[in-house]
Formats: structure tokens, C-alpha cells, sequence
């Protein structure tokens, strides 16, 4: 009876350290593939809640992404700490520190890769979720593809539990954009 309990133990264990190691294997993975991804160009799909919104994006680490909503009236850039959103159906622009958000984390690769390593991961349906919990401000998850590691998006609970989503479908890496496509427009 004790050699069955001592297996059984062993077994555990051994399953146990196996399982971690092959977190560790992906994770470093994600980042290995981070580490050679200078920009990306894609499409997305923001849920807010009970809104849905689509468009395509420029993103240039660090901090640098600008947005274009389907609707053509809507524009979001991020220039380093700074958040702008442009609403052209009203003439009116809405600044944001990024600083308490989580695009903070997400823009800026070092950032990134540090929540990578902290992150708890579950792998769901082909994806790996990363997620990270925010003292008293949000929790975040973080998507990536199983296969080839691409980042798939993220997810947002803030503190209010509002649920944001940000889906993304990768159409390029690594493209030489301008960086005054990335500049806050003023308005007349």
C-alpha cells in the first residue's frame, strides 16, 4: 500500500513538473516571437460591452498605434502616453493618459514580455491565455495562437467589471510605417 501511495506521489509530481515546464516552453516561445516582431497591421473587433465595432490598425512598438474604425468617423492613436481618440462626426478629440490602462502594458514590448513571465496561462480551444490581475484596477488576458504564437488580441475587466475585448486578425509583420501616421491630428 505504501509503494502504491509513494508511486502515486511520484506520478503527481513528475506530471506536475512536466506540466509547468511545458508553460515555460510556451511562454518563451511568445516571447522569442515578440522579440523579432517590430510592427503589425490588423484588423479587429472591439467589444465594449454591448457594442461592437471593427477596423484596422497600424501598431509600431513601442507605444505607437493608430486605428481606423470601419465607420470612417472614429479614429484612435496612441503616441507614446498619450491617448487621443477622434471622433470626426462630432469634430472633437478626447485625450487619455495611457498610463493606468492596459494598452500601457500591451504597447510596449518590454512591458509585454515582462507580463508574459508573470502571467498564469491556460491554453482554451487552440488559444493560450495569458492572464494578469491588476491590484484594484483590472484584470487582463492575453491571447495568442497555439500554433505559430501570434498575438490574437486581449481582454479587459476593469474595476467596474465592464468587459472590453479586442480581437485581432494579424495581416503583416514587421512593415516600415511612417511614424507621422501616428501623430494626433489637430482639428480645424
Amino acid at each position: 500500500m505504501k509503494k502504491l501511495r509513494y508511486l502515486t506521489v511520484c506520478c503527481i509530481l513528475i506530471f506536475n513538473f512536466d506540466y509547468h515546464f511545458l508553460f515555460a516552453d510556451e511562454k518563451e516561445k511568445i516571447i522569442q516571437k515578440l522579440q523579432k516582431t517590430d510592427s503589425i497591421k490588423f484588423n479587429f473587433i472591439q467589444k465594449n460591452n454591448n457594442t461592437e465595432e471593427h477596423g484596422s490598425c497600424f501598431l509600431l512598438f513601442p507605444q505607437k498605434l493608430k486605428c481606423i474604425y470601419s465607420n470612417k468617423r472614429k479614429e484612435l492613436f496612441i503616441n507614446n502616453n498619450q491617448l487621443a481618440i477622434v471622433q470626426k462626426r462630432y469634430n472633437k478629440i478626447y485625450y487619455y493618459p495611457i498610463s493606468k490602462s492596459a494598452f500601457s502594458k500591451i504597447l510596449n514590448k518590454d512591458q509585454l514580455i515582462n507580463l508574459i513571465k508573470i502571467s498564469s496561462m491556460q491554453i482554451v480551444n487552440e488559444q493560450i491565455e495569458l492572464t494578469n490581475k491588476n491590484k484594484n484596477q483590472y484584470k487582463l488576458i492575453i491571447l495568442f495562437n497555439k500554433n505559430n504564437y501570434d498575438l490574437l488580441g486581449w481582454k479587459v475587466e476593469d474595476q467596474f467589471q465592464n468587459n472590453i475585448s479586442f480581437l485581432i486578425n494579424i495581416e503583416s509583420t514587421n512593415n516600415l510605417f511612417e511614424k507621422k501616421i501616428f501623430k494626433i491630428p489637430e482639428l480645424n
